[in-house]
């Protein structure tokens, strides 16, 4: 409540992420995911601001309910958590049923005429304007921090958020623990991230610091048709940590569990270590996605190895039985 004051031995820092804010004329005019989510009735023409999880999730949505969507991303490549090859086939799968998605097209100024939104961007160092009767802010989310006065009890912090130890504890204030979106931990801002680490924290006030998290084999998906799900490395980072590996790579659509359902765009990507057999990561684009991604985040997590997984006996048919060809 407005001027009462709490006193406690710890503080735990659990305010979650908000909208970024991108310093932009007409920037008022944008609508939220959550305000995106309430709309009593889906308006004709939608333009989504930025190229991830946000912007692909509901434009899809928009598009399969017969709204005109339009998608303005700033960067050469959207999804950038994800594998290119893979994403390049949903961009595909998304334009081909109607989401028209324009990169490399910075959004400049949002201005509000006669009842419709006219959003200016720069693309080729051209000078554009879309016309929309809504426009959704989904170019990323920041630590909601930036009001906590977090220098005032002395705690560190960087973009990123809250600067944190094994324990998720302050670095530089031992009083205060921190979880979810406003921890700086390199972890994904997941939901089942935030909720692993929020034990985490508990146990460690309650019995002492004595648990850290384990961020291996998180997987991570795009809840798109079809959906787009990843789990450990892609191949850029086994590049750079100097791993030698194998990759599987092929495109899916020719497969029974992709014409049994029609769709037209769908892969998949694993990288196996020489050697050891690990699967350092998985990439899948396809009919439960989301599920079978689950499997490879369980043999990343326990140290499964590729033949293990291409040994075991699957339903059939089921997605999961596709796992043995893809290693």
């Amino acid at each position: 409540m407005a001027g009462d004051t709490f006193v406690g031995r710890h503080l735990v820092i659990a305010t979650g992420a908000r909208h970024a804010t991108l310093g932009m004329p007409g920037e008022e005019h944008l609508t939220t995911s959550t305000q995106f989510l309430e709309l009593d009735d889906l308006p004709p023409r939608i333009i989504f601001v930025g190229g991830g999880y946000i912007a692909f999730e509901f434009a899809h949505m928009a598009a399969r309910a017969g709204a005109r969507v339009e998608m303005l991303h700033r960067g050469s490549r959207p999804l950038k958590q994800f594998d290119p090859d893979l994403v390049a086939m949903l961009v595909q799968a998304a334009r081909e049923f109607g989401v028209e998605i324009r990169l490399q097209t910075q959004v400049t100024a949002i201005e509000r005429q006669a009842g419709r939104l006219l959003v200016h961007a720069r693309a080729d160092g051209q000078e554009q304007t879309f016309d929309a009767d809504l426009a959704v802010h989904a170019a990323g989310r920041v630590p909601e921090i930036d009001d906590l006065d977090l220098e005032v009890a002395g705690v560190a912090r960087n973009e990123d958020g809250v600067s944190v130890n094994d324990y998720l504890q302050s670095v530089s204030n031992p009083a205060v623990y921190a979880a979810g979106d406003s921890v700086a931990s390199g972890a994904f801002p997941l939901t089942p991230v935030a909720g692993m680490q929020g034990g985490i924290v508990a146990t460690n006030l309650l019995e002492g610091n004595r648990q850290t998290p384990n961020y291996a084999g998180i997987p991570s998906v795009v809840f798109t048709t079809p959906p787009l799900a990843r789990v450990g490395l892609s191949e850029e980072a086994a590049h750079a940590q100097g791993l030698r590996f194998v990759t599987h790579h092929e495109d899916t659509s020719g497969w029974y569990s992709s014409r049994r359902v029609a769709l037209a765009h769908t892969g998949f990507k694993t990288l196996v270590e020489e050697g050891t057999g690990r699967i350092l990561g998985a990439h899948v684009l396809g009919l439960h996605a989301e599920e079978v991604i689950n499997l490879f985040a369980l043999a990343i997590r326990t140290g499964l190895r590729a033949d293990d997984l291409k040994e075991t006996v699957y339903a059939y048919p089921t997605s999961a039985s596709d796992i043995g060809s893809m290693l």
